[in-house]
């Protein structure tokens, strides 16, 4: 089970979101967007999207560059895996934390508002609330992390990543012996890919680049602004 889940599975989840993404933005380009409820109620909007956004931002560019740099690299240029291990454990924490509030705030705001959760399908709900659980898995993976100030337990998550992406046969095997939490993290993140072009998430891949060329602004006005 452990060499189908961590050997196996990512490259279920990853083809699942890479063709449902593509099968979705043909056949239906109209679906792929926020569908933003600022409308709706602007109240817990601002604070906890800006939190909640800017701190997943900072947890996918460090998962990233962490995890599939190769520690070539990071000798190379000086950096120990220890000073790798406590700036992640630093700024994975604050980072971490941030998107946690702005998330709850999110997760509270469309699901105690009548309106917001009459729009709200069932996908917004449930993909909102695997983010929050995996935030709380990432910050408490953070604590089983700092009795590995070495780095050396770091080092089996890039070999395991760096192994899934050169197709590596073993590469279950670097993380056999980790703690439940991180193998639990770990399954829920391959997860969140594999319901990806599923949810409101595709968003993230579409760049706003006309936004900057566009001629014009959108105007929104409220009903009573109109009658006005």
């Amino acid at each position: 089970m452990h060499d189908f889940l961590y050997g196996t599975y990512p490259y279920i989840a990853i083809t699942v979101m890479i063709l449902g993404s593509i099968a979705r933005y043909e056949r239906d380009p109209f679906t792929w967007k926020s569908s933003s409820s600022q409308l709706l109620r602007r109240k817990q909007l601002i604070m906890g999207s800006v939190l909640f956004h800017i701190g997943v931002l900072i947890i996918f560019a460090g998962h990233f560059v962490g995890l599939l740099t190769p520690t070539q690299v990071f000798d190379a240029i000086g950096i120990s895996h220890g000073a790798k291990q406590t700036l992640a454990v630093v700024a994975g924490g604050i980072a971490g934390t941030m998107a946690l509030v702005g998330g709850l705030m999110l997760f509270h705001r469309r699901w105690t508002d009548p309106r917001i959760r009459k729009t709200s399908s069932f996908a917004d709900i449930a993909i909102l609330g695997m983010l929050i659980a995996q935030l709380i898995l990432g910050l408490m993976t953070v604590f089983v992390s700092l009795g590995h100030l070495d780095g050396h337990e770091m080092v089996k998550f890039m070999s395991w990543a760096q192994g899934v992406v050169f197709f590596d046969g073993a590469a279950a095997s670097y993380i056999a012996d980790v703690s439940w939490v991180f193998k639990l993290h770990l399954f829920l993140g391959l997860t969140i890919f594999l319901v990806f072009p599923f949810t409101r998430l595709v968003h993230m891949l579409s760049a706003p680049v006309r936004y900057f060329v566009r001629p014009g602004y959108q105007i929104v006005r409220s009903r009573r602004e109109n009658n006005n």
